[in-house]
């Protein structure tokens, strides 16, 4: 049977605190006048007003929705840019989104669109944008090449063929269970992106900067871009003609505008909300004790939404490859000690994660030992973990040669273990967590160089120049489809980010457990149940914690508080706090 999430959600999903929520039925297809609406069934609320959001850093990097590749971008783009498909917040099950309605025959997906559903500029949304934005965007691997390298079964991308001006019917060369999600990537406007993408990918690439005026830019979501001043605020608009309505057949959505107010870190985002400037505020750490107790006389309301859906972690650059003038991306001195397991075991053993929960979380989250999130409903529960044991660390790395003399470590051959450590700078946690991982390991007689530093830069070392020893990095995930992770895992992935290969490189020199993983993605893909599937992904994440090319350290719970004027706030664990922000109305 086809079920790529279980009939039930496991009971992590029925958060407690969140039970007595009077959760809106399911939103239905009401054709009026013949234009094909998506109707909401939640209360029906007032129009006007705003909606104030922080967001750490410097803002979007684009505003082009098949180009993001940071949560900033990716939110951001996501409001103005509709899927074909979406996920149900509560249940995990695909559901209809700029599609009316879809059918799957075996390998054959036909997805029937709205009529009358329009963009921005009044040009009716059809076939053509569908056949567009995958022909010529996803399947070219234009933009963050994710989705693609997601859509690929036995190397070949599906075909794809026009119905009619409102049907199109993908067929994939094998049933594939992660397929129907890959159809909430947005779908974008042919008649307005085209002509870039037909002058390459790098001028598409470069195509809806933050320079870009707003009122140019062509949309089809809930919201479209009114404002950008950089390094201070994002604002978007309603969408006038946006296709879902109310029940009282009135176009969504209720606010007017939409503000992320970009701040320089969380301690901004704290005095910005307690000055009434932001109206959501993540609440980390020390923050929540204190903004519980005054929560029964302030104007805001607290939410706790369980495990984050994120991971964060250490990962070790295993990369022995050399650039094209044939210098090493890694020194090899430092790649002879990461390249062995030993020598990641004793990390991994060496840090204190109790100790970051209690110091840098306050105890809101817990250790993380797993590839997959705690709400992960493909969790591998028999991975319990291991407490910090510096002992067990000095016996690894005595076994892979190492010696320590008077407090300083030296492999075999008499170097001294010195490397640098990153982190992307601006984020209080990271950098707090680098410290501790820094003085953790420096226990152990290695010197670690601690270096935060600018996001892009970051990303840049990591997925092009290689040049980097050890990072801090965090990933968000999918609780309901591990398939999203192929980038990181697969060994040809974007993201494989610990062993990461030139796009053009190919010679076939994967580590045994990298081809294990790669078979474990390529054949949990083609099963099409949870339960055929779930051994599979149990056994990836057996290997990584074996192998541990990424180190996992812990998993922040999600503690939000919201101002008590908005209301058709619906908050689960699965999906957040404010997802229906088309449905949000200030009172």
């Amino acid at each position: 049977m086809r079920a790529d999430v279980p009939e039930k959600l496991p009971d992590k999903f029925v958060n407690q605190e969140l039970k007595n929520i009077d959760y809106p039925d399911d939103e239905k297809n009401v054709t009026i006048n013949g234009v094909d609406y998506l109707q909401s069934q939640a209360p029906v609320g007032k129009f006007g007003g705003e909606l104030v959001i922080s967001t750490i850093g410097e803002g979007p990097k684009t505003f082009n929705p098949c180009n993001t590749k940071d949560a900033t971008s990716s939110s951001m783009a996501g409001l103005m840019y509709d899927g074909l498909l979406t996920t149900n917040p509560r249940s995990g099950k695909v559901v209809p989104l700029l599609a009316k309605s879809f059918e799957i025959d075996e390998n054959d997906y036909t997805i029937h669109l709205r009529h009358g559903v329009k963009w921005s500029d009044g040009k009716p949304i059809t076939a053509d944008d569908v056949m567009y934005t995958f022909e010529e965007i996803v399947f070219k691997g234009f933009g963050n090449p994710s989705t693609m390298d997601a859509m690929m079964v036995d190397g070949k991308l599906p075909e794809l063929v026009k119905i009619d001006d409102y049907t199109v019917k993908f067929t994939t060369p094998r049933p594939f269970a992660p397929f129907l999600r890959q159809l909430t990537y947005p779908i974008v406007p042919k008649h307005y992106f085209k002509p870039y993408s037909d002058k390459g990918e790098s001028v598409f690439n470069a195509f809806l900067s933050p320079d870009t005026p707003p009122k140019t830019i062509v949309s089809n979501g809930a919201f479209r871009l009114k404002e950008y001043v950089a390094a201070q605020r994002v604002v978007f608009e309603r969408n006038p003609d946006y296709y879902k309505i109310n029940l009282k057949g009135e176009k969504l959505p209720y606010l007017n505008k939409l503000v992320y107010m970009i701040v320089g870190d969380t301690n901004n985002e704290i005095l910005k909300f307690e000055a009434k400037e932001v109206d959501v505020l993540s609440l980390r750490g020390s923050n929540v004790a204190r903004y519980k107790l005054k929560e029964p006389d302030s104007d805001y309301t607290i939410y706790n939404l369980g495990p984050d859906t994120g991971t964060l972690f250490l990962v070790i650059n295993l990369n022995n490859r050399k650039d094209k003038n044939g210098k090493p991306y890694v020194n090899p001195t430092k790649h002879s000690w990461f390249a062995n397991r030993d020598f990641r075991a004793a990390i991994d053993w060496a840090l204190d994660r109790k100790n970051m929960v209690q110091n840098i979380a306050s105890g809101v989250a817990e250790p993380l030992f797993t590839a997959e999130s705690l709400n992960s409903i493909y969790l591998n529960n028999y991975i319990k973990g291991h407490p910090c044991n510096p002992n067990v660390s000095r016996e690894s790395l005595v076994k892979a040669g190492f010696v320590n003399r008077d407090g300083i470590l030296y492999d075999k051959d008499g170097n001294r273990v010195e490397f640098d450590l990153y982190t992307n700078a601006g984020n209080l946690e990271r950098e707090a967590l680098g410290v501790m991982v820094k003085q953790d390991l420096e226990d152990l007689g290695m010197k670690v160089n601690f270096k935060p530093v600018e996001f892009n830069s970051l990303v840049n070392k990591l997925t092009n120049t290689h040049d980097w020893d050890m990072a801090i990095m965090g990933l968000t995930g999918s609780p309901l489809e591990p398939h999203d992770g192929k980038n990181v895992w697969t060994s040809k992935g974007s993201l494989h980010m610990f062993n990461m290969r030139p796009s053009d490189y190919k010679v076939d020199d994967r580590l045994d457990w990298e081809k294990e993983i790669d078979d474990i993605f390529r054949e949990g893909a083609l099963k099409l149940s949870f339960e055929e599937r779930k051994p599979l992904y149990d056994r990836y994440q057996t290997i990584i914690y074996n192998q541990k090319p990424i180190i996992y350290l812990y998993s922040p719970t999600r503690i939000t508080a919201i101002r008590k004027k908005f209301k058709n706030i619906f908050p689960t664990p699965l999906s957040g706090l404010i997802y229906n922000l088309d449905e949000i109305y200030v009172d």
